[in-house]
């Protein structure tokens, strides 16, 4: 592959414009309708999902939440693209892609309300635990990926993680490891405009996040997080590419955080609503209902169904969260070692004798 090859164009890749149009492009064919329906589907119940986790957070059901709001995209295209046999490295902000996986909503949340750091069988859904420290899951997915080849299993590996993520030195590391060994991992970067409160204009002084893989010999795509026609395609061919022995690419998905970083945060004090208003134009709900109903592909009884949908998993999920936990002290020794040591097995018969005096 060529130098030129491998960087990213001047602008996003973008299939569907901001207010619905269609936008053709040579390389990337728009996904067929069917394929866009339910993927809006998802859109609808990840948006659902969001407003849902904000209002238990605000009512003291969930300890924390970091909202993908506007963000869903970019959530719901890395799922969807995703073969059976592969993996889906997640960070904290990924709830709805975890959903959109196949995760039961209740059991992605156990980790927002402090239950459990992983509420969800890893191997059942082939989906990594979310990883709050950044970037650390992409070391992580790196070295699962390079398994899997030595292992000569067909398995590509989809890692996401934020613009704040890649001022970290795991960044680095992952990506030169995954170059220089030809691991099939495609890297996600939601580029979401900052970390925290920190812009992306004092993280990296490089034209784009995507220009960086050039540095490692990889192939970098830009493309408008907001445009899930866009990121199936684009993604979509990382991923074929991958499974095809073309090894990693870094993709860039420019989107926005429309929300505060979570609910600790409080956005006002470093961003203006006029900086935000724009991007409430881009809404990528709107932006693929529009095309859709232009392609005549989706009514408004279809449109109520998907709602209709995304209404009964919030209220599952409500009701499910405002259940009593029930706490079992023993968890606290069970999956710490496969083989407990004689520290755990003292300390869990010392509970056990206390639990039996009462």
């Amino acid at each position: 592959m060529h130098a030129h090859d491998l960087l990213p164009r001047d602008t996003p890749v973008r299939l569907i414009e901001q207010d619905g149009s269609s936008h053709p492009d040579e390389q990337y064919p728009t996904p067929s309708v069917e394929r866009l329906t339910d993927g809006y589907r998802h859109l609808v119940v990840g948006r659902r999902i969001n407003d849902q986790a904000n209002a238990l957070v605000r009512q003291g059901k969930l300890a924390v939440y970091p909202s993908s709001h506007g963000q869903e995209a970019c959530q719901v295209a890395a799922a969807l693209v995703l073969g059976a046999e592969d993996w889906l490295f997640p960070t904290y902000r990924d709830t709805v892609a975890v959903i959109t996986r196949g995760v039961d909503p209740f059991e992605a949340f156990l980790l927002l309300r402090g239950d459990w750091h992983s509420g969800y069988d890893p191997r059942e859904h082939r989906i990594a635990p979310q990883a709050t420290p950044l970037a650390t899951q992409l070391l992580h997915a790196v070295g699962f990926a390079h398994a899997a080849k030595l292992r000569g299993e067909d398995t590509v590996v989809v890692a996401l993680c934020g613009d704040g993520a890649t001022s970290e030195g795991d960044f680095h590391e992952a990506l030169n490891f995954a170059a220089v060994f030809h691991v099939p991992v495609v890297f996600l970067v939601q580029n979401n405009g900052y970390a925290i409160s920190v812009p992306l204009s004092r993280q990296t002084a490089a034209p784009s996040i995507a220009h960086k893989a050039i540095g490692y010999g990889i192939p970098g795509r830009q493309v408008d997080g907001n445009d899930l026609a866009a990121l199936l395609a684009v993604l979509g061919e990382a991923v074929e590419n991958a499974h095809g022995g073309g090894g990693p690419a870094l993709i860039e998905a420019i989107t926005y955080r429309m929300q505060s970083h979570t609910n600790a945060d409080d956005a006002t004090r470093y961003r203006s609503d006029e900086e935000v208003r724009p991007w409430l134009e881009r809404d990528p709900l709107v932006r693929l209902r529009t095309w859709l109903t232009a392609q005549g592909a989706l009514s408004e009884g279809d449109d109520a169904a998907f709602h209709a949908q995304a209404e009964r998993v919030a209220t599952d999920l409500r009701a499910a969260i405002n259940a009593d936990a029930v706490p079992h002290p023993d968890d606290l020794f069970a999956f710490v070692y496969a083989t407990p040591t004689p520290q755990l097995r003292e300390q869990s018969a010392m509970l056990a004798a206390e639990e039996a005096a009462r």
